[in-house]
């Protein structure tokens, strides 16, 4: 069903819990007449800020993820400000730097709205001169003569920063083109974060976080330290794994848990993550209006989580940890001697899978060297899988991804 067809049910299913106010506003970016009643547009309600770290700056608590289609979702920006998803988070990577360019298409047409937004762009490149060329590239694509948060992408270990990273930092920052420097880790996130905790000149952080590793006892430290270091932290990948099948009793129980208190089992993944205090906020790749209008509903309520679907929450993740990749990669791909760059197609398969995004998941398997992908199905992972700690079928998962994303 297309957003122009969203029925006024469907439209009030979706939303839920949202405030009257804030069902005129998107009312009316659907062009559906208001209903009795409704609240004027300046009583309209706006998503929770948090503080982010030491920065003094406070953030929106849901994030405007930008792994789509930007320049023709338009209308979704709009109404995402409207909403106050003020936090929006692109890199130049993403869509072939079509992201950044919708975005830029936006500041173009609305200039006022710049000043509103938290913008968070990412650099691939590690060494100074790419960084430069990437950050100057960036901001002539938005538009704009600031980045708010400017990232290292996808960090797999403290390593691949240093002193020059920093003075480049520090440089970027008195030169008025960002105001603030961290970096996005999808792999061995604790131990970046805990080593980061210790730098001290790292403002924010951009990691998975999700229910099904925000309670170990390792994760719990370094959300500890980079809270204590002052550093701001958005959670992401925080469906982990994609939405229930209702294929297990124990799928079924949790979905009517969540049913009981008014959430779908997306919005109560949610949920979990925002009742972390730590975490500023969440950045989620949000589409579609109806997506959209969903997490806005999930981050107006104020309700949390029932005790008994937190528990069956946990109790889940236990019972189905094999099926999930906690992003470890420090285990798997120093027991095979970096040969496979196993963190890396399990996330490809994630894409593919759980969130259909087929495309993208085929897009990236092929950026990777024509030698890695061809000895993937010939390796012995034994050594890989003696070692998961989640006792992932490894040789099993890498041989399909092969096969699924050639």
């Amino acid at each position: 069903m297309s957003d122009k067809d969203l029925s006024r049910r469907g439209f009030l299913k979706t939303v839920g819990s949202i405030s009257a106010g804030t069902l005129l506003g998107a009312a009316r970016a659907h062009g559906q007449t208001a209903p009795e009643g409704s609240a004027k547009p300046s009583e309209m309600r706006e998503v929770p800020v948090r503080p982010f770290g030491k920065t003094g700056v406070k953030v929106s608590c849901l994030s405007l993820g930008g792994m789509f289609d930007i320049p023709s979702n338009q209308l979704l920006m709009r109404q995402a400000l409207r909403w106050g998803v003020t936090h929006w988070d692109t890199a130049d990577c993403y869509e072939g730097g079509r992201s950044e360019s919708g975005i830029g298409q936006f500041f173009e047409k609305y200039p006022d709205t710049r000043s509103r937004v938290f913008l968070v762009t990412k650099s691939c490149d590690r060494d100074p001169d790419g960084m430069t060329r990437l950050l100057n590239r960036s901001l002539e694509r938005m538009k704009t003569d600031f980045i708010d948060l400017y990232f290292i992408h996808g960090l797999k270990r403290i390593s691949e920063i240093n002193n020059e990273t920093r003075a480049w930092a520090e440089k970027a920052k008195s030169q008025g083109k960002i105001k603030f420097f961290g970096f996005s880790t999808h792999s061995n996130m604790e131990d970046c974060m805990l080593e980061a905790a210790r730098l001290g000149w790292i403002d924010g952080i951009m990691m998975t976080y999700n229910y099904r590793i925000m309670h170990t006892d390792k994760m719990k430290r370094a959300v500890e330290a980079c809270t204590k270091a002052g550093i701001g932290l958005t959670a992401m990948k925080t469906q982990a794994g994609g939405p229930f099948s209702m294929e297990s009793e124990s799928e079924s129980r949790l979905i009517e848990s969540f049913v009981k208190q008014g959430f779908t089992d997306k919005q109560a993944k949610l949920k979990a993550v925002w009742e972390t205090p730590e975490i500023a906020n969440i950045c989620s790749q949000m589409p579609n209006m109806s997506i959209l209008m969903a997490n806005v509903g999930a981050a107006l309520n104020e309700a949390k989580l029932s005790l008994e679907g937190s528990q069956l929450l946990n109790r889940y993740a236990e019972e189905t940890a094999s099926s999930y990749c906690a992003g470890c990669t420090e285990i798997c791909e120093t027991a095979m001697g970096s040969k496979a760059p196993i963190g890396e197609v399990m996330r490809y398969l994630m894409y593919a899978r759980s969130y259909g995004e087929s495309d993208l998941a085929r897009a990236l398997f092929a950026e990777l060297p024509a030698d890695v992908r061809w000895r993937m199905t010939s390796l012995d992972y034994r050594p890989a899988e003696s070692r998961c700690p989640r006792s992932l079928p490894i040789a099993r998962l890498m041989r399909e991804a092969s096969s699924q994303l050639a």
